[in-house]
This record gives C-alpha cells, sequence and structure tokens, in this order.
C-alpha cells in the first residue's frame, strides 16, 4: 500500500509553482499596470497644478502681456518638465475673474494694476502602452493671479 500512496504524490510535485505563475500573472501584472496608470495620471495633475501656480506668478511680475505671456509659458513647460510629464502637451490659458477653466477663455491679461484673472494650463497625460492617439485624458490647474494695486511704471 506505501507504494500506492507513493505513485499518488508524485503527481501533484510542482504544481504549486505552477498555479503561482498562474496567479501572478493573472493577478500582478493587470495589478502593476493599473498603479502604473494611476501614477501616470496623478503626476499629470500634480504636473498641471504646479504649472499654473508658476506661470501664474510669472506672468504678474511681468512688466507688459507680450513678455508675460512668454513668461508663464515657460514658467508652465518647467514646472511640466520637473514631473517628468512631457512638456510638448502642455496649453496656457486665461480667463476672466471668477470663471472656470473648463468654461474656455480668450481672455487677454492687460496686466493693469488691480487686474485679476486666472491662469489655465492643460496637460495632455499619457497613459502607459496605450497609443499615442489615445490623448482624452487631461488635467487642468487653475491658479487665480491678483496684480498688485501699487506697481512701477
Amino acid at each position: 500500500m506505501s507504494w500506492l500512496r507513493s505513485r499518488l504524490g508524485d503527481g501533484e510535485r510542482g504544481s504549486a509553482l505552477v498555479e503561482f505563475v498562474f496567479i501572478a500573472l493573472v493577478v500582478f501584472v493587470p495589478l502593476i499596470y493599473i498603479v502604473a496608470g494611476f501614477s501616470a495620471v496623478q503626476r499629470g495633475v500634480f504636473a498641471s497644478t504646479a504649472a499654473a501656480r508658476e506661470a501664474g506668478r510669472a506672468i504678474a511680475t511681468a512688466p507688459d502681456p507680450e513678455s508675460g505671456q512668454q513668461r508663464a509659458l515657460r514658467a508652465a513647460q518647467l514646472a511640466v518638465e520637473d514631473q517628468t510629464v512631457d512638456a510638448t502637451d502642455v496649453r496656457v490659458g486665461y480667463v476672466g475673474p471668477g470663471v472656470d477653466c473648463g468654461a474656455g477663455g480668450g481672455y487677454s491679461p492687460t496686466l493693469a494694476p488691480g487686474e485679476e484673472f486666472s491662469v489655465c494650463v492643460t496637460v495632455t497625460v499619457r497613459i502607459p502602452f496605450l497609443p499615442e492617439f489615445v490623448d482624452a485624458n487631461t488635467a487642468t490647474g487653475q491658479f487665480v493671479v491678483e496684480r498688485d494695486r501699487y506697481v512701477d511704471g
């Protein structure tokens, strides 16, 4: 009888390893992909928020609107690059006081003393291993700028 038990037990050898590999592929690989995708989206949100803040600070201290918008764009690009997001996917826009960035814009800041407006920075977030044409994931950061009432010049 002992020879029968030993023969039946031999068929089960190595099956735990096969089951573990199967479970690892079915559970852990999608879980790692979900974590990587979530971190990419979160990085985009951080990048858009930081870029809006830096762009707002750059334009608020500018001497004129043209140079201010150039400085704001460059500050936004640097802030986005700091979060390791591709800086080619950055759009900087402006909206009037109390207007949400999603409402669109077309506002052009004059940088008059006491002027209030918002800087909106939109960053396209790329999810890992998705094709380039899938760019529906965007994050928008908004920063309210209020120019100082007392400025030189």
